[in-house]
């Protein structure tokens, strides 16, 4: 009698701890699932963060050969002045004598 008794009492602890087991897996199982989402929405979010910098790289580079082409075209601009200023005058003032 006492030993069906145990057998029962032991069965139910052990009902009871397996339900318990289920119930914390399954609270496990739902913090992997939410976790899996937020990193895949990070992921996007990287994503789209990896192409806005490539964008402005880019940007970044066009502007820095557009202010080496300008910074070109002044210093040839320059030169022709001072060509025109120091060579043209002085043979100016040589047909002129």
């Amino acid at each position: 009698m006492y030993r069906i008794r145990d057998g029962k009492r032991t069965l139910l602890e052990t009902e009871d701890l397996g339900v318990s087991i289920l119930q914390d897996l399954h609270r496990q199982r739902e913090t992997i699932t939410s976790a899996r989402e937020h990193i895949h929405g990070a992921d996007d979010n990287i994503g789209r963060s990896r192409k806005i910098l490539q964008a402005m790289g880019r940007r970044a580079l066009a502007n820095k050969a557009m202010l080496y082409g300008i910074i070109a075209m002044l210093f040839g601009a320059i030169l022709l002045v001072a060509y025109f200023k120091l060579f043209k005058s002085s043979d100016d003032d040589k047909g002129g004598q």
